[in-house]
Order: C-alpha cells, then sequence, then structure tokens
C-alpha cells in the first residue's frame, strides 16, 4: 500500500481480525488488502471531490498525482471543504469498513448454506 495524506484516518482492526481468522492463503489475503486498498482509495477521493468545488478539482488532483503523501493536501482541504474534513474522512473510512465487513460475513453465510 502506497502512502497517502488520508492514512493518518485509517484504522482497519476490525477488518484485520476478521481477515486473520479468514481460510485463506497469505497470496488470497494480500490480494484481499489490496483490494480494500483500492476501494478506500477510490471512495475517499470519490467523496473528497463530492464536496470540494468543482473549480478546484483540477487543483487538488495535480497537488494529489505530485505529491499524494503531502500533509499539505489536508491544509488545502480545510481551506476548501465546508465540512470538518477530519471528522468527514473518519466517518467515511469507517463507513467503507463496515461495508466490507458486512460483505464478507454475507460471503460467508452463503457459503455456509450450499
Amino acid at each position: 500500500m502506497s502512502k497517502l495524506f488520508f492514512d493518518k484516518y485509517i484504522s482497519l482492526s476490525k477488518l484485520e481480525k476478521t481477515f486473520s481468522q479468514l481460510e485463506a492463503t497469505l497470496e488470497e489475503k494480500h490480494e484481499l488488502w489490496q483490494l480494500v486498498d483500492e476501494i478506500i482509495h477510490h471512495r475517499v477521493l470519490n467523496c473528497i471531490l463530492t464536496e470540494l468545488p468543482k473549480k478546484n478539482h483540477e487543483e487538488f488532483l495535480v497537488k494529489l498525482h505530485s505529491a499524494p503523501h503531502s500533509e499539505d493536501l489536508l491544509v488545502y482541504l480545510k481551506e476548501k471543504i465546508v465540512k470538518d474534513i477530519d471528522t468527514f474522512l473518519s466517518m467515511e473510512i469507517k463507513s467503507i469498513e463496515n461495508e466490507i465487513l458486512k460483505d464478507l460475513v454475507g460471503t460467508k453465510k452463503s457459503k455456509h448454506e450450499k
């Protein structure tokens, strides 16, 4: 997983516990973590772009592309977005984790029902 400016908001302890209990190979678990990483990345960027005024999209994306890890991106977003970005990102990432967990539980149940 590459380092991104919103990493400090990510705490996936429930997913870690669930993944550790899965009957899967290390390779399969690695693939699952890659999917989680991609889902979080896309969903967080979508939410940011939804809240960020359209006139700032290009500028933000240029900054993101040049330094995706930079804390300056959070400073920029705090200046441009009305919502509290810290709460907003924390809640969105927690929501994503819960959705993934719900999907995993649903998948486990369907396998056991067959």
